[in-house]
């Protein structure tokens, strides 16, 4: 963002991103945020002192959005409700979305369940692959995709539950055989697929978002 601050301070109407981020969580009822920290972590953390309802969890090394999720295992340990795993760059998010998202996952008891939006240009954004009877059979990447998964509209955007009881024995089946050699939490999606334990997926974030 051509800046020294970091992305998630940047304000938006004279608050900072992650402000909103976290007031969406505590509408939907979230009482236990777990926020984690890297760059300048020091800024991010003196920004919300007064906020006692937050446990900062620091991130020492960048190993992609699984490990981000990985490294609060000791934060959440014996939490075995739905957990929602959210980016901190996204103002836009609403209240609304993340009670869509917490009931779709209580009424279809998956490991996993993501809101995703549908999108008239879904180019850039990985593509919700469906099988014919509509169910979840995984996230495809833009530059992964087949010609014909390019024009799929529905796209992930990174709105995730998780069971919190399967949360991390998902994540620690994570692997980090890739390009990057990160670890993505798109891949908790195979995963759970694979461990029967089940994973869907719910159209809940309007596309203006």
């Amino acid at each position: 963002m051509k800046s020294d601050a970091p992305k998630v301070l940047h304000e938006i109407c004279g608050k900072p991103m992650l402000w909103y981020v976290l007031e969406a969580c505590r509408g939907a009822g979230v009482r236990k945020l777990a926020v984690v920290v890297g760059h300048c972590k020091d800024d991010v953390i003196a920004a919300f002192a007064d906020d006692e309802d937050i446990v900062w969890v620091e991130q020492k090394e960048q190993k992609g959005t699984g490990h981000a999720a990985l490294v609060c295992e000791d934060a959440l340990k014996g939490v075995e409700g739905p957990v929602l795993t959210i980016a901190g760059d996204m103002p836009l998010i609403r209240r609304e979305t993340l009670e869509k998202l917490l009931a779709e996952n209580a009424r279809t008891g998956d490991a996993l369940t993501l809101a995703t939006s549908i999108l008239d240009d879904p180019s850039s954004y990985g593509r919700i692959v469906r099988n014919k009877n509509g169910d979840l059979v995984g996230i495809v990447e833009e530059n992964d995709c087949t010609a014909e998964q390019r024009r799929i509209q529905e796209v992930n955007v990174s709105y995730y539950c998780f069971d919190g009881a399967r949360l991390f024995e998902l994540l620690h089946q994570l692997s980090s055989d890739n390009a990057k050699g990160e670890y993505y939490i798109t891949d908790a999606v195979s995963v759970a697929l694979a461990s029967g334990y089940g994973a869907g997926a719910v159209p809940a974030v309007p596309p203006d978002d």
